[in-house]
């Protein structure tokens, strides 16, 4: 399933279950909001910047074959592969498989997060940006397949970009204020903190199919009016604080992810949402503060 702005919710899914997926949600975050001047000084540290045609030949050949084992992340069709039972398929799939793949990950960054709608776009030359592209996607994909690349290779794709990031070049936006409260909370909670939102997702089950309709309303709301970046920032500053937040991957499959990613979108695009819609995405928020 190929992975888009508009979904960045599905996204949100699989990098709360990855090893290293705190950091793809850095890079992603980092590449939505730079501007001219942060991508160029990603692009100066291209590891290509003044080599040898033959050099760079030696260094695309290495990005080939980390991407070829990068495609060894477990997916959904096989991470239950050896499963006894049905359940314990379902189990399987749903804390290791992922619904994207590494190439997916790539082909969001580079056309859409970089894509027509960035605002740095056009303030770059071309190779540039093609630089700055790359950096951000070598490590995108680093991180992304990091439970599966050998250490060496990965600190390749990514050393570039946390050296660009360790010098200030280029950072993460801010938390959007109609979502600072909620991601707060979610960032600084303790164990109880954390059973609460489970317990709440769990008293929330039956109402799946309405949850899934109401996501769909706030995904579109978001496109129509311009905000799909801004949503997609949200759902990745979610991931972050989810995991800041202590949940794990058995948490992320087991509908505390949705649960969160439903509250984000809904406070997002509060002004847009019909008042059911806007009801069922907020709460399991309220469950958790008992302000329903």
């Amino acid at each position: 399933m190929p992975y888009s702005l508009v979904s960045a919710a599905t996204l949100g899914f699989d990098l709360v279950r990855l090893p290293a997926g705190r950091s793809v949600a850095t890079v992603l975050l980092a590449a939505l909001d730079a501007d001219a001047r942060s991508l160029a000084s990603v692009a100066a540290v291209h590891p290509g910047r003044g080599l040898e045609p033959g050099e760079r030949g030696v260094l695309a050949v290495r990005s080939r074959k980390a991407r070829e084992l990068a495609a060894s992340v477990p997916h959904l069709r096989s991470a239950a592969d050896g499963a006894a039972d049905r359940a314990a398929v379902l189990v399987a799939q749903l804390e290791r498989g992922t619904i994207g793949d590494a190439p997916t990950l790539e082909r969001l960054l580079r056309e859409d997060v970089l894509g027509r709608e960035h605002l740095a776009l056009g303030f770059l030359s071309e190779d540039e940006w093609d630089e700055a592209a790359d950096v951000l996607a070598d490590a995108a994909v680093g991180y992304w397949a990091a439970g599966v690349l050998p250490p060496l290779v990965r600190r390749e794709l990514t050393a570039p970009f946390d050296r660009a990031a360790d010098r200030g070049c280029v950072s993460p936006p801010p938390v959007d204020a109609a979502l600072a409260e909620l991601l707060d909370s979610v960032r600084d909670l303790d164990a109880a903190g954390r059973s609460a939102w489970r317990a709440a997702v769990d008293e929330g089950r039956a109402d799946h199919r309405s949850w899934a309709a109401a996501m769909h309303e706030a995904s579109w709301a978001g496109h129509v009016s311009g905000r799909t970046r801004t949503l997609a920032a949200g759902q990745l500053h979610a991931v972050r604080a989810f995991l800041d937040g202590g949940f794990d991957l058995h948490d992320g499959a087991a509908g505390v992810w949705n649960a969160l990613a439903g509250c984000v979108q809904g406070a997002a695009v509060a002004d847009l949402l019909d008042e059911t819609s806007l009801a069922v995405l907020q709460a399991p928020w309220k469950r958790v503060t008992g302000s329903r």
